[in-house]
């Protein structure tokens, strides 16, 4: 299958994920963070910057973002690892009947993962089932594919975000204790932006180069940051304490829950040039977060 037809799949990764089998049975509720990683090659950084060479990777965490049917029998897998980023893999045999990878190639399960190979789609060799995950339920399900959606559609390929891997770690665990999504989908859209590099300082007022002020009101440039709002503008108005507070990581007022989610939806949206998040709108709906 070429580039552009996996790049056309990967628009549907929420929609189709939700077919896959269901996992297997969760372990203990305390969370298990999987292993580091081994491989015969450099650095993984190297390993990013170098997708076309030769690559045997062993043991490296990740989890399934998205798959789609490859051939008969096999699948093309979308995943997050800690160590690689964002790459595909091709599991050969995995729609076979009797495939052990059936029941192990599920979404929002730890596993270790090894493959091989070059270019942009490798070879994967193995994938363990780590466990020590709680399984994700109703409304908490529906926002881990949002999670995935998001991954899918800003981090590049062969990009390592070590940083963002834990935080999403920790935000399905958090999901699957029933923390108030609204505060929890929040923090990772923000540290998505972060590393994805669309967003810098929310404290810095960058036409007068000076501190946001508590008390005033903003507009964020998604290009250039917070200014003063101006009656004239269009876009979501926030006041400095939400600025401050997104920064610390603190939404326990309501006020900052409510302006918050108006700016993350303006900044998604803006940076997906008109590109529907489908996991987005289901949310609205269902629970106007």
């Amino acid at each position: 299958m070429d580039e552009q037809a996996v790049a056309a799949q990967e628009d549907s990764a929420v929609t189709d994920a939700a077919t896959v089998p269901p996992a297997p049975p969760a372990a203990k509720k305390t969370a298990a963070r999987p292993r580091a990683s081994k491989a015969s090659t450099a650095s993984p950084r190297a390993a990013s910057k170098s997708p076309a060479k030769d690559l045997r990777i062993l043991e490296q965490p990740g989890f399934v973002l998205h798959s789609w049917p490859y051939k008969e029998t096999s699948l093309i897998i979308d995943v997050l690892t800690r160590d690689h980023g964002r790459i595909a893999l091709v599991a050969k045999g995995a729609k076979r009947p009797h495939s052990q990878l059936r029941s192990v190639l599920q979404t929002f399960q730890p596993l270790q993962l090894g493959w091989t190979g070059k270019g942009e789609i490798r070879t994967l060799t193995t994938a363990d089932w780590v466990g020590g995950m709680l399984p994700l339920e109703k409304s908490a399900l529906l926002c881990g594919f949002y999670l995935n959606e998001l991954l899918v559609k800003f981090l590049m390929r062969d990009e390592a975000h070590p940083e963002l891997f834990d935080l999403y770690v920790s935000t399905l665990n958090q999901l699957a204790h029933d923390e108030p999504a609204t505060i929890v989908l929040r923090r990772f859209e923000l540290a998505l932006l972060r590393e994805s590099g669309l967003l810098g300082d929310l404290t810095r007022c960058t036409q007068q180069r000076e501190r946001v002020q508590a008390e005033q009101f903003y507009v964020l440039d998604p290009e250039r940051g917070p200014r003063p709002a101006m009656s004239a503008d269009s876009v979501p108005r926030v006041s400095g304490k939400t600025l401050l507070a997104m920064q610390r990581g603190d939404y326990t007022e309501q006020s900052t829950q409510l302006q918050s989610k108006l700016l993350m939806r303006f900044l998604l949206a803006h940076h997906l040039h008109g590109a529907a998040l489908n996991t987005r709108q289901i949310l609205i709906d269902l629970q106007n977060l």
